[in-house]
């Protein structure tokens, strides 16, 4: 009785110890690319300006014109490629339910053949095949899993993935900006946030991910203090010419 009683105890701690976090929810990767984008854009279009000797009010009015340029665009293309993303798949989708229509028996055999090659017994693959081809749409689920790599019923959100690139993109564009709003009469306050900004976004990253928060966030920092870093010198260089 102990023995059942344990058993059942760690099947019940399994089952609630073995979730996943959502990776096909089409926000998490407009939501990360479009904060370091915005970030990194922002900052290096902003010290580039700066780099020419301009005006402060021209710093500011370039750096706002550069959130809201860039964050419409993000959002029309993460938008349109999500789109055509998902219209690509429903559109395999209806090619494998006309063939499941048209040749069922055909799909029932391609779909057994495909259990018999992962090690399943041919009699046993058969039977599971046709049992799972009895309700057309589980068909198409399962044959959409098996020979498509994709599950119907998560498809990414074209709108999800838009809102997730504005919002994000914008806060990260807001960043460097953020010190003139506030007073600032030089470019190294709005650089400095602009490397801490880097250096959190990439932290926040490793939370989501395998790497440790010091590691991605150095990298962060090092890739986007190199982009504005270049900017900068060009734009010292072209104010210089001109």
């Amino acid at each position: 009785m102990s023995v059942i009683e344990s058993g059942a105890a760690l099947h019940e701690a399994h089952r609630d110890n073995h979730t996943h976090r959502d990776v096909n929810g089409g926000w998490l990767r407009p939501a990360v690319f479009g904060a370091m984008d915005g970030l990194v854009s922002n900052l290096a279009l902003m010290t580039g300006v700066a780099g020419g000797a301009v005006s402060q009010q021209t710093i500011v009015v370039t750096g706002l014109a550069g959130l809201a340029a860039g964050a419409c665009s993000m959002a029309a293309g993460e938008y349109t490629s999500v789109a055509s993303q998902r219209e690509l798949v429903q559109a395999e989708l209806e090619v494998e339910r006309r063939e499941l229509r048209k040749h069922p028996v055909d799909e029932m055999e391609e779909l057994a053949a495909l259990y018999v090659a992962r090690g399943v017994q041919p009699d046993l693959a058969r039977e599971v095949a046709m049992q799972l081809s009895k309700d057309p749409e589980q068909a198409l689920e399962i044959h959409a899993r098996e020979e498509l790599g994709i599950d119907p019923d998560d498809l990414p959100s074209p709108l999800i993935a838009a809102v997730s690139s504005f919002g994000s993109f914008s806060l990260g564009a807001l960043l460097p900006v953020l010190p003139y709003l506030l007073g600032a009469q030089s470019l190294w306050p709005a650089v400095l946030l602009g490397l801490v900004g880097l250096f959190a976004c990439g932290a926040l990253v490793a939370k989501v991910t395998a790497r440790g928060w010091w590691f991605s966030g150095l990298r962060q920092l090092l890739l986007g203090g190199t982009a504005a870093a270049v900017t900068y010198g060009l734009g010292t260089l072209i104010g210089a010419a001109v």
